[in-house]
């Protein structure tokens, strides 16, 4: 049976509306159950059986079958439908040419049809789109004979190149794909992984070698891909050298201007990797170049990286002692709507966590409030991780308040939904971090004896300071600032200069 529970919970509450909606001006009868059926899957309070009883009475089963068909045709359509409204992208618009030129190309209105093909080909050329490319070539080719302007032989020799960078890109497809397949299967594994080594051997295996004839948005993917060595692993040290190597390939690439959007990506993904590695001069100097180039074009990319860069400059003031700036600077975000909405989390999240680290508790209970989906949409949206450290901010929080009852409550949901998959990952001094913060919970005092600092010590396989995860150099702080009855900022900051010092 189609699962339609765990569809209508990654809805939100406008979808949620909007679909019902949706539901009225397409129902002709009135007494159509799908509307009734779609309410009680968004109340998440009966099971299957239970609902079949409600609307049925028992009875019926056969109908009921029928009517759970149906919505989830209907929410197929909804959904179809609601991404083809608010899809605005180039590719969108390049195919809507490409449509309307066969169209007229049909009609026989050659002159209109190649006029629209060429506006076409521009705008899938600056944007590397190699496969609506082909599509525009093999349309070209296919009329070439009603269009005596057109050079046949030329057309052909760039449908060629033009393949052959689709094929690239293809090629480049798969190489992630496994990549990903590897970081998914042997997550346990990851550790002992030489990443450059596997790059290599998945490389020769399809062909594919690291040239000026690839394009700027293949080296950007292939950048992607090597950032998925630390994915699980939190190394950013290790591939710091190959993404700082490679973006100076990509400076000196001929074509780099007329692929901005990717060369924005690249100076993003290496100001991250800077910015983990505790280099925070070294990643607000890519930062800089960043938004020298989201201003250029007439800021044609400014809206899409807003976020991002501006998130990414928030921490890096954070943790370079300058959480005022930080804090005003994320403050002006918080109520922003955006497309890209894991940064809209992330900054919310971001934000909770500055108030927490400045001791401002209230502030930070308020940000919370506006996580208010349920923490299977949210990984559905932005994935486990996100969701396991909103929760491990949350429960720090509710302990600063002394809700109590939260706190027990959060540790068992916590405990109960994310201790096997931890284990899975190798992440088991997640688990052993979060008994340490129950010890302090249930007694405060305990936690400053030698006797638990000996155990907190020899409790964690200790990873060197400059390739300690930044992020979780963070949650230790608070840990620390309690045993050491120190500010929690201050005790992140002494964690960090000591991490800077060997890096």
């Amino acid at each position: 049976m189609i699962n339609l529970n765990q569809i209508v919970t990654t809805f939100s509450k406008e979808e949620k509306l909007l679909f019902v909606n949706h539901l009225e001006k397409r129902n002709k009868r009135n007494d159509t159950k799908n509307i009734a059926l779609f309410k009680l899957l968004a109340q998440n309070k009966l099971d299957s059986k239970g609902i079949f009883i409600k609307l049925y009475n028992g009875k019926q089963k056969d109908a009921y079958h029928a009517l759970r068909k149906r919505l989830y045709q209907s929410i197929i359509d909804f959904i179809a439908n609601t991404s083809l409204e608010e899809e605005n992208s180039i590719d969108m618009q390049v195919i809507k040419y490409i449509l309307a030129s066969r169209t007229f190309l049909i009609r026989e209105q050659y002159k209109v049809a190649y006029n629209i093909l060429d506006k076409a080909e521009a705008i899938a050329s600056e944007h590397l789109l190699f496969p609506i490319l082909n599509e525009i070539y093999h349309t070209k080719i296919q009329y070439a004979y009603a269009n005596p302007n057109e050079d046949l032989d030329v057309l052909i020799e760039k449908f060629k190149a033009n393949q052959k960078n689709y094929f690239l890109e293809d090629q480049l497809n798969i190489v992630y794909a496994k990549i990903r397949q590897i970081t998914l299967l042997d997550q346990h594994k990851l550790n002992g992984i030489d990443f450059e080594k596997l790059l290599e051997d998945i490389f020769k295996e399809y062909n594919i070698s690291l040239n000026e004839s690839m394009s700027f948005k293949s080296l950007y993917q292939l950048i992607t891909i090597v950032s998925l060595s630390v994915f699980v692993t939190k190394d950013y040290f290790k591939i710091e050298p190959f993404l700082v190597k490679t973006y100076q390939k990509l400076q000196h690439y001929k074509s780099k201007d007329k692929q901005l959007y990717y060369h924005i990506q690249v100076l993003y993904l290496v100001a991250n990797t800077l910015f983990r590695n505790k280099k925070f001069n070294a990643s607000l100097q890519h930062l800089e170049l960043m938004q020298e180039h989201m201003l250029k074009q007439n800021k044609k990319h400014y809206s899409t990286f807003k976020l991002k860069y501006n998130l990414l400059l928030a921490l890096n003031l954070n943790y370079s002692n300058q959480q005022t700036e930080a804090i005003a600077l994320l403050e002006t975000l918080i109520l922003k709507k955006h497309k890209d909405l894991e940064t809209v989390l992330d900054i919310n999240l971001s934000l909770a966590m500055y108030y927490i680290q400045d001791e401002n508790y209230k502030k930070a209970h308020t940000l919370f409030k506006s996580f208010y989906h349920t923490d299977n949409y949210y990984e559905t949206k932005v994935g486990k991780e996100w969701v396991i450290k909103k929760n491990l901010i949350e429960i720090i929080l509710h302990i600063e308040l002394e809700n109590i009852d939260l706190v027990d409550s959060r540790l068992l949901s916590f405990k109960r939904n994310y201790s096997t998959y931890l284990k899975s990952i190798n992440q088991e001094r997640v688990i052993t971090y979060l008994q340490f913060i129950e010890t302090y919970y249930k007694n405060p005092n305990s936690i400053k004896t030698e006797q638990f600092i000996n155990k907190v010590k020899h409790a964690f396989v200790w990873v060197e300071a400059k390739r300690e995860d930044i992020f979780v150099m963070s949650y230790f702080a608070w840990l620390k600032s309690k045993m050491e009855n120190k500010p929690l900022y201050t005790v992140t900051l002494e964690l960090i200069a000591k991490a800077q010092t060997v890096n």
